[in-house]
């Protein structure tokens, strides 16, 4: 559940009567012109725009250097005010990337990042790290690094090219906060080695998953798709351990819910990779990576086909083999799990309907009964397309599901079952009567 963020109204005071007036005694003194400093009235309206914008930083960053920025603006001062509010976002966009981890961060940039490295950092390579670490976004370092320029050419920092207006300042201000200091909190970054390690470690226990999923959640998006497609490489390698891929796969349906489609595009990207270059192995492993994610609906049909296909001629083969009644219920369960992960392809459809409906009809000898739950199942999930092909089967008599219904016996009666359990609005007009003739 989202945590509501209660944000304080910030109350400062008016404006003390003395100030203004004493802008125009120092200029007289000094014997320059009033037009040297901000008007009244831009000092004014800045004043009264300040609140605004302070109420959306959180309690614990209204420091030093926001106070400093409000007495700057009380007098008119913006290229002060602009230097010391540069200086809040900068000094919390490096606090961000602490939080993340510089280890992480080393990690990451493949080299050395300690405390001093993130010290020395110029505000412009700041601003890409926090980028490439999606502590800001897109908009954000795009309006920051704005501000950056206007802050080195327009503020007291620098000898200045020019002066700022109020609006211009209120502006920089917004920006300022927005993208930087309106949000105290910062995503942790995953130290990669111990999540490959622990992954290729022993098979995890229900508490240790939790705990990875929940670091995996609480990192930003481009880590996670950065990990998530790591152990995606992990599960498709042949040397990999079988506690290893299921691990790979225990985090990854942890995680199933927030992937974006941009962690789903690099996953096809993976996929298609390995077709590309021959991997059968990998291109094999990959498929049943997405079956067991549920992702079967990412795949092009014809991949969904051969997924379909292996499973079909194994229902089959177990079906037609010795003790068929024992070994088909694990048979029968994976089927129906694809079919509940989309659409069936139109070219694995007649193929499917007769197999699941041959296994449900039985053999002349009976039917495996614990199979039976998943054969009926299926069954009601039949599209109107699939029904139209069970009911063109079952009427055919060169067909081996109209053959089992043929010769009588229990093949008719289980069959029978299995009709009665498709809603009759499934049935299409084009086949209704043979169905009415099947059903009596």
């Amino acid at each position: 559940m989202t945590e509501l963020i209660v944000k304080e109204d910030v109350n400062l005071p008016a404006l003390p009567k003395t100030v203004l007036p004493a802008l125009t005694e120092l200029t007289t003194a000094l014997g320059i012109p009033r037009e040297v400093l901000a008007s009244s009235e831009e000092i004014e309206y800045a004043w009264r725009d300040l609140p605004r914008e302070l109420r959306e930083i959180p309690g614990d960053l209204r420091g030093e250097l926001i106070a400093r920025m409000c007495v700057a603006v009380s007098t008119g001062l913006f290229d002060g005010a602009m230097n010391y509010i540069w200086n809040a976002a900068i000094l919390q966009l490096r606090q961000k990337i602490r939080n993340f981890g510089l280890p992480v961060v080393a990690q990451i940039q493949q080299s050395d990042f300690e405390e001093n490295h993130l010290l020395e950092l110029q505000d412009s390579r700041l601003l890409e790290l926090c980028l490439k670490l999606n502590i800001i976004d897109e908009d954000g370092f795009f309006f920051l690094d704005q501000c950056r320029d206007v802050r080195n050419n327009f503020s007291a920092a620098h000898p200045t090219m020019g002066t700022v207006n109020d609006r211009e300042f209120t502006t920089f201000l917004n920006r300022c906060v927005r993208y930087a200091l309106a949000d105290s909190s910062s995503p942790r970054g995953v130290d990669i080695g111990s999540y490959i390690s622990a992954v290729k470690g022993p098979r995890f226990n229900d508490h240790q998953c939790q705990i990875w999923v929940q670091r995996l959640t609480e990192t930003h998006d481009a880590q996670r798709q950065m990990l998530v497609s790591m152990v995606h490489g992990v599960y498709c390698d042949s040397a990999t351990a079988e506690p290893a891929r299921l691990n790979a796969v225990d985090l990854c349906i942890g995680l199933s819910d927030i992937f974006t489609a941009s962690m789903k595009s690099e996953l096809i990207n993976n996929h298609s990779e390995y077709v590309a270059k021959g991997l059968e192995d990998k291109h094999t492993a990959s498929l049943q990576f997405f079956e067991k994610l549920g992702f079967l609906g990412l795949l092009n049909e014809s991949e969904q086909h051969v997924v379909f296909s292996r499973a079909v001629d194994r229902l089959w083969n177990v079906h037609n083999g010795m003790n068929n009644f024992y070994n088909e219920p694990p048979f029968a369960e994976r089927l129906l799990e694809l079919s509940q992960q989309g659409a069936i392809p139109e070219t694995i459809q007649e193929q499917f309907v007769q197999t699941v409906t041959c296994c449900r009809s039985g053999n002349g000898y009976g039917v495996s009964e614990a199979a039976v739950s998943y054969y009926d199942e299926i069954i009601q999930g039949f599209s109107p397309r699939e029904v139209a092909s069970l009911i063109r089967l079952a009427s055919e008599r060169r067909s081996i599901l109209g053959r089992r219904i043929a010769s009588g016996g229990s093949c008719r009666s289980n069959f029978k079952i299995a009709l009665g359990l498709i809603d009759v609005e499934s049935v299409p007009n084009v086949v209704k009567a043979d169905y009415e003739r099947l059903i009596r």
